[in-house]
């Protein structure tokens, strides 16, 4: 019997730097996202409108009445696009056209707006280039961040930098006779006159948010993609691994590195099927594999309802560990109430259809305790969280005594009352016997059951 028992087996491949294609799960989870995400944006958009609504009917109007029209209509169409678009993302994912038709019309809203005020207000066009609604263009291109598309960044930055570049346009051509363009600032502050450096600042301004944020949201879809595809290998590894174990790699401070271990006090245990190789050898494969579910099924949950871990399946063997994957000081309790419910639940082994060939005497568990390392071999290509000691090896050999005894299942004297002094009432009356174990080369005092 080898020293040692694999307790998980795992692979860590080295990063090489290449891109690896995502599964489709992970796509469809980024989607979802993505499809959530427009959602609360066209809710966020409804709130800005009403906002924006509130400030204008409230404020003073001056100027020609009959263009005081233009942005009431504008909010309104915008409202009635932007509660469609909501309508729409609840029901079915938005297509890209029209992710960036809404763009267009988040900065369209915004400029019509700005534009409005010198209308508003009885000014030249100018007048309006001073207005600090335009900071809500970062608003608009901040809300593009809330999906982890960077190029919905991008559309909304380069739809506001057009949009500032033809505000400006306008006030060139309309009041091209009487445009003042001045290279003083306090001049440009105080008047209708045009500033182009001050301009020319807001569209770098507005160019430098934009890729700023495309940047970090392109890196942060990186980690959120990698994040997401470790999740889901985590998910559907934790099915072929002990929960107990993947919690130990989570919270332990051990590196993952080959040689790397702690000492542990924890109990071994051993189950075996006899004559399993023999009955397989006349069975289907779906037939064999059908037997070893049903056998898995009805133990597993019992060792980790005592609180232990599966460490390996030795294909008709199971091979667990109490105390190993963490620490817990009444691993002997858990592992000693284990053993006996397995022999109960063997009983029953008759009335199965698929396990009643092995009811009868056809088990062999054995369980022993003592100070085992808890740790990692491997190299970097292939890393085994490993349990190995003196206990292990002598529940081997316990085992393989179960046939010279006739019993069912062995427990060292050792562990078993260590059981009883933390407290546990045993279930059933084991014979105390000792004997020389072959291998062990001394007399070993054990617990027996079924003999």
């Amino acid at each position: 019997m080898m020293g040692f028992m694999s307790v998980v087996h795992q692979s860590f491949r080295p990063n090489t730097g290449q891109d690896v294609r995502l599964p489709k799960r992970v796509v469809q989870a980024i989607a979802d996202h993505d499809n959530t995400s427009e959602v609360v944006i066209k809710v966020i958009q409804l709130v800005i409108i009403t906002v924006m609504a509130l400030l204008y009917f409230f404020s003073p109007k001056r100027g020609d009445p009959d263009w005081q029209w233009t942005v009431p209509i504008a909010m309104g169409l915008y409202i009635a696009v932007t509660l469609v678009g909501l309508f729409w993302a609840t029901k079915a994912r938005l297509p890209d056209w029209a992710v960036y038709v809404s763009i267009v019309f988040d900065m369209a809203l915004l400029y019509s707006l700005i534009w409005s005020f010198h209308v508003k207000y009885g000014q030249p066009p100018s007048f309006y280039l001073k207005s600090p609604t335009l900071m809500y263009v970062f608003i608009f291109i901040g809300l593009r961040t809330l999906r982890f598309e960077p190029r919905f960044v991008l559309a909304a930055g380069l739809a506001a930098v057009l949009g500032w570049i033809g505000m400006i346009a306008y006030v060139a051509y309309s009041d091209a006779g009487d445009m003042m363009i001045t290279r003083d600032y306090v001049t440009y502050l105080t008047s209708n006159s045009l500033l182009i450096g001050a301009e020319v600042e807001k569209i770098i301004l507005i160019l430098l948010v934009t890729g700023t944020l495309a940047l970090s949201l392109h890196r942060a879809k990186g980690i959120l993609e990698r994040a997401l595809s470790d999740r889901d290998a985590a998910q559907t590894f934790s099915r072929f691994f002990d929960s107990d174990v993947a919690q130990e790699l989570r919270e332990s401070d051990l590196q993952l590195k080959s040689g790397e271990g702690v000492n542990r006090n924890a109990a071994i245990l051993m189950v075996d099927l006899r004559g399993f190789s023999k009955a397989a050898q006349s069975m289907e494969p779906s037939d064999v594999m059908s037997m070893l579910g049903q056998y898995q099924k009805r133990l597993i949950p019992i060792i980790q309802r005592n609180g232990g871990s599966i460490d390996k399946f030795l294909g008709d063997g199971i091979l667990a560990s109490f105390g190993a994957a963490h620490v817990d000081e009444d691993y002997t309790v858990g592992a000693v109430r284990t053993v006996e419910e397995i022999l109960a639940d063997f009983e029953t082994w008759a009335d199965d259809p698929i396990l009643t060939r092995f009811a009868g005497r056809h088990i062999g568990i054995a369980l022993s305790s003592g100070q085992i390392v808890f740790g990692v071999v491997g190299d970097d290509h292939r890393l085994e969280m490993t349990v190995i000691g003196s206990a292990v090896n002598l529940c081997a050999k316990l085992e393989k005594h179960n046939k010279e005894l006739g019993s069912l299942a062995v427990i060292d004297k050792v562990t078993y009352d260590a059981a009883v002094e933390r407290g546990y009432s045993p279930k059933r009356k084991p014979k105390l016997t000792s004997g020389t174990i072959a291998d062990l080369g001394r007399t070993q005092e054990v617990y027996a059951y079924g003999t």
